[in-house]
């Protein structure tokens, strides 16, 4: 089944593909479920696909909080027994509770918004439905899994006739400033956004905007109002009876009102990359020059990744932006676990590029059938919690820190290791310690493929291995080593190996670490382990 990321910019028609997709499926007699993150959105969804597909025959359904719970369960009824065709809705859609007659297209908008847990039950229905993901901005992880081939990718770089690029401004916190980007907006017959990244900041920005503007109407809506309440103040907005919408993000996803063409972002250091970019998004939709003004706390100091952000932002003007921003992010960020549910932290904490050449080989065997990885190159998992990595401000150019980190991955012994540390020193300069660690690393890679060694766990009381298969090549001669160690070694139940050290630093542990597994590399190719 097909399983294809569509990444365009915001409000470059990803929908328009959706809708055929959909179109398509739903005529050949199956069912499509399109998944959003906001009730807004699939209030939203359910409008645009009902008006298009008026005079067909689709029936097409609502699946979220916004509807009563009654006609909930008569939705739920008619998925089962086949009579709609497309149903739009939230994650709940996701749940157990509900059973499709015969599935056949899944359709998830801006993915960045589900969880983990989410995504693996997307993967138990993959193994038989097609899938297409849409994003502006796609996450590290989901962007990487595109950029390794686990699925298709497709771009749409080219926006519509007629759209300028939103102008963008970076300021401190300055209410006149802010009056008179509402004005401006008022006087060419506009709405604006204003947004706040917690429900605890509405309150004191309404009663800025009542000082400031008083001659504006302003609406305030958050997640945590009654549904119904939210539906009727977005009616309101969408038909002009206010002229600012002040929200917190629930506005972020996919909303489309063409009036609302300034968008002022407080506090806009709170915001991740993809989410500001998104905020963006909901303004220049139509043919009017849109402005977004992000604004920071005058006294504070904003963090340096936060700064980062914003430069970003404000360098991406240009229109069809959105990948290359997830590119900067997929930087910023890291990529995450692409195969567990442990959230992604920054790169440091993941070393994750060394994995990268591994992961693409993998996926080239499978493509090709060959099931078991090359006798040689099965990849060990070293655990010594310290940083390791090539940092920015010692090799500055992604490209280049990506093809050194591959180069790396295919090293194997301590002279190839050596040689390379060496030529980083010439062309680089003095290594910083996270370079030497990730040499370290390296080298304890290839005592770990001559051991047999499959994972090692160093903390500072010592060291657990754990052999691959549970087997060593030379069985008495590391029986013969553990003895040696008296007290200071044992063999657990679980046959691993466990080493009793005391190390107080990382780089201590480092050492001790290299150090046993040179001695069990020795062992296992009959050398003297000295």
């Amino acid at each position: 089944p097909m399983d294809r990321l569509i990444c365009g910019d915001v409000g470059f028609g990803k929908t328009e593909v959706a809708l055929r997709a959909a179109f398509a499926v739903a005529l050949d007699g199956k069912q499509v479920a399109v998944v959003v993150p906001t009730t807004l959105l699939a209030r939203q969804h359910t409008r645009t696909f009902a008006e298009r597909f008026r005079g067909f025959p689709v029936n097409i359904a609502q699946a979220s909080r916004l509807i009563a719970p009654k006609e909930l369960t008569q939705v739920k009824k008619n998925i089962a027994d086949g009579s709609v065709d497309i149903v739009v809705g939230t994650h709940a859609l996701l749940g157990k509770s509900i059973k499709f007659r015969d599935l056949g297209l899944l359709i998830v908008d801006e993915e960045q918004h589900f969880g983990v847990s989410h995504k693996e039950r997307l993967k138990q229905l993959r193994a038989e439905v097609h899938v297409l993901t849409l994003s502006a901005t796609p996450i590290p992880r989901t962007l990487q899994l595109a950029l390794t081939g686990v699925r298709d990718l497709s771009i749409i770089a080219s926006p519509p006739v007629d759209r300028l690029a939103v102008r963008t401004f970076v300021a401190p916190h300055d209410p006149l400033m802010i009056r008179e980007a509402l004005l401006r907006e008022r006087y060419r017959g506009g709405q604006a956004f204003y947004v706040v990244p917690r429900i605890e900041d509405l309150a004191g920005v309404k009663d800025c905007l009542d000082k400031n503007v008083p001659e504006m109407k302003v609406a305030v809506a958050h997640g945590q109002m009654p549904p119904t309440v939210i539906e009727d103040i977005m009616s309101a907005f969408y038909d002009g009876k206010y002229d600012i919408l002040l929200s917190t993000t629930i506005i972020e996803s996919g909303l489309d009102i063409p009036t609302a063409n300034t968008l002022i972002v407080h506090r806009a250091d709170m915001f991740g990359l993809a989410q500001l970019y998104q905020l963006r998004g909901r303004v220049g939709r139509s043919k009017l020059r849109a402005y977004s003004l992000f604004t920071l706390p005058a006294q504070l100091k904003i963090t340096a990744q936060a700064e980062r952000r914003l430069k970003v932002l404000q360098s991406l003007e240009t229109l069809g932006a959105g990948f290359q921003l997830a590119s900067h992010d997929l930087d910023i960020r890291g990529a995450g676990n692409l195969l567990g549910e442990e959230q992604s932290g920054h790169i440091k904490e993941v070393g994750f590029e060394l994995y990268q050449s591994m992961l693409e080989e993998a996926i080239l065997n499978l493509k090709a059938g060959v099931v078991e990885p090359a006798a040689d190159r099965w990849s060990p998992q070293i655990t010594v919690g310290m940083p390791v990595l090539i940092p920015e401000d010692f090799v500055a150019d992604l490209a280049v820190r990506l093809s050194l980190y591959r180069r790396l991955a295919d090293l194997d012994t301590d002279d190839e290791i050596d040689n390379f540390a060496a030529e980083l020193r010439d062309r680089f300069g003095v290594l910083p310690d996270e370079v030497r660690y990730l040499f370290k690393i390296a080298a304890i890679k290839g005592y770990c493929r001559r051991a047999n060694v499959e994972k090692v766990d160093a903390g500072p009381k010592g060291v657990v291995i754990t052999f691959r298969d549970n087997r060593f090549a030379q069985p008495d001669r590391l029986v013969y080593f553990i003895r040696q160690h008296g007290q200071a070694a044992k063999v657990r139940p679980d046959m691993k190996v466990v080493f009793f050290q005391e190390w107080e630093t990382a780089e201590e542990r480092l050492m001790g670490t290299t150090e046993i597994l040179r001695q069990l590399a020795n062992l296992a190719e009959d050398r003297k382990a000295a």
